[in-house]
């Protein structure tokens, strides 16, 4: 019996673990292997292949059943999936449901969690619009003293962001602008002409604003790398949700997933809901994960000297707080008490809109997957408003289309098929940087468990009063360079979506120079258990306007540099 338990925990012993399979686990995987670590990822969902897991990716709108709209009595069963624009009939299979996994929300603070629970997580789904950081950004924090300072910038940062750009293949321009550095860039995608209009406008009317084209995950011009992968140019057929089967943008299931198996050092377990990371006592660090099997419910351990906490943002919180020992009883690394505190996201709230009378002798043909981009230009090298931070905008021009209606019958089909073109419409969205606060934060509830015996995840998180003067601001500004570009009917609005529908929740796991402060040091290790990494979400000190997915893709693969070199020295 004694050598059946040995060999058993042999057989669950790896070099590393990585909890979760979404853009950054997928990272962390493909750097571990690549390093020769024999190495287990662990994803709570089920298993998606690249192409053969896409059932919808090729079918044509008459195909679907509702052709792409989704019941009533899904939306209702759903309302908190529903609130995302890509929960549809040709992608809603790659959401989690509302009832499935629950969570518990304070009662006058509403929060959108909206999640992907299968291999690839939210991979399959999300924007693919990746901005590098800019010093300004990490010095944000230490300048206007609100939270912790960041321990590493952007000189620290770089050469990782050139290193998954190079790979992942991102489309962009090199724009020149120390606010928004450039990267490792294929053959941007072209600016419609009122989008060039408004981008020269800005230009002539504001010496500290820029419109360019948007920096985006998708292969324009596929390089050997990419080939490599087995990936293909984008096709531009805008239909990414559903999953790609040519690879033309990225995703942990078209690209580092598949890559890591190629090594022969990966192996893939889905259907494993992580209950908690290990804590030996005796040894001081993290020895293993405790698994639930999602099908048996069966409870098992896996052993491994290095664990990358990838779970993404909430869930990476929820694990920590769940890992309790003599040695940690609030949670694993929380020293500090601020585990779950912090927490943050992107304000996506505001949007204005617009028409132009200008081009009416031109229109557009096919599809992009990106928009135009107005970098972030308020607060950005000192403090200059009544709000801290700032905000970034999304920009895009499209040509107003209609069909005449009026007819019966026959003249009522001839309308139809007869495109008519009105005047240009324009608009943008805002993504506003929210301050990290510690009444803003998750916990594990006291009384309620989920199907697998695990505590529900209380969230309480809000906007704040510096959320309502940047809105009131994005409103003003933009307003005003629309009309100064000679738009006309511009309107604002205030959508009022919830935190958490932008889907980039940060922070909890917050990196930080002080252990008294802060959770994990410059490399995402935890301050008080160094062979645990996080490097998604939860790890973030502050949000930024950037979208965030290319920051964890790169604080990743550095964290995995170190920890690889520390292992090695035997430091770890």
């Amino acid at each position: 019996m004694a050598n059946f338990n040995i060999d058993s925990k042999k057989a669950r012993t790896y070099d590393a673990i990585v909890i979760g399979s979404g853009i950054s686990g997928g990272w962390s995987a493909k750097e571990l292997t690549e390093k020769g670590l024999k190495t287990l990822v662990l994803e709570r969902g089920r298993d998606v292949q690249h192409i053969k897991d896409y059932p919808t990716t090729n079918m044509m709108p008459w195909e679907f059943e509702h052709r792409e709209r989704l019941p009533k009595e899904v939306t209702d069963a759903n309302p908190i999936a529903s609130r995302c624009y890509n929960f549809k009939e040709s992608s809603a299979h790659f959401f989690v449901k509302d009832n499935e996994h629950p969570y518990v929300q304070d009662q006058d603070r509403p929060f959108d969690w909206l999640r992907g629970y299968q291999v690839g997580g939210k991979s399959l789904l999300w924007a693919r619009q990746t901005q590098r950081w800019s010093k300004y950004d990490f010095e944000g924090p230490a300048r206007d003293k609100f939270a912790v300072e960041w321990p590493i910038g952007y000189d620290d940062i770089a050469p990782w962001y050139s290193h998954v750009e190079k790979f992942a293949g991102i489309t962009g321009n090199k724009d020149g602008l120390d606010a928004l550095p450039d990267g490792e860039f294929l053959t941007p995608h072209e600016l419609n002409c009122v989008e060039k209009y408004f981008k020269e406008q800005v230009a002539k009317q504001y010496k500290d604003r820029h419109m360019i084209i948007g920096r985006a995950a998708h292969i324009t011009d596929p390089q050997q790398i990419h080939l490599d992968q087995g990936r293909a140019k984008c096709q531009h057929r805008t239909m990414c949700e559903r999953g790609c089967p040519f690879g033309g943008y990225f995703s942990s299931n078209a690209s580092t997933i598949p890559w890591a198996m190629k090594t022969g050092n990966l192996t893939l377990r889905p259907h494993s809901v992580v209950h908690s990371i290990i804590y030996d006592d005796k040894k001081q660090k993290a020895s293993g994960v405790r698994v639930i099997d999602a099908t048996t419910k069966e409870m098992m351990e896996f052993y491994a000297d290095i664990i990358f906490l990838n779970a993404a943002a909430l869930n990476s919180n929820l694990v920590l707080l769940n890992s309790t020992s003599s040695r940690f009883p609030n949670g694993l690394g929380n020293d500090s008490g601020l585990l779950g505190k912090y927490v943050a996201f992107h304000n996506y709230r505001a949007s204005i809109s617009g028409e132009y009378e200008g081009f009416l002798d031109s229109t557009t043909d096919g599809r992009r997957p990106n928009s135009g981009y107005i970098p972030r230009f308020r607060n950005v090298y000192k403090q200059e408003t009544d709000f801290l931070r700032g905000y970034a905008a999304g920009f895009g021009a499209n040509r107003i289309t209609y069909s005449d209606r009026t007819g019966i019958g026959e003249s009522l089909k001839a309308g139809l098929l007869e495109t008519k073109y009105g005047n240009w419409s324009v608009g943008s969205h805002m993504m506003g940087e929210t301050i990290p606060k510690e009444t803003n934060y998750v916990a594990l509830d006291k009384d309620q468990k989920d199907a697998w015996g695990i505590p529900l995840l209380k969230i309480s998180v809000a906007y704040d009063d510096n959320d309502e003067k940047m809105i009131k601001d994005y409103i003003e500004q933009v307003s005003e360079m629309f009309v100064n570009a000679g738009f006309k009917n511009v309107k604002a609005n205030d959508g009022h979506r919830n935190p958490g529908n932008d889907i980039h929740e940060m922070g909890g796991v917050r990196m930080g120079k002080d252990p008294k402060t802060s959770l994990l040091n410059k490399w995402n290790q935890l301050h008080a258990c160094k062979n645990v990494f996080v490097t998604d979400g939860a790890s973030m000190t502050s949000t930024s306007t950037q979208n965030p997915s290319l920051t964890y893709m790169a604080l990743s693969a550095r964290a995995v540099d170190h920890a690889v070199k520390e292992m090695k020295a035997k430091n770890l």
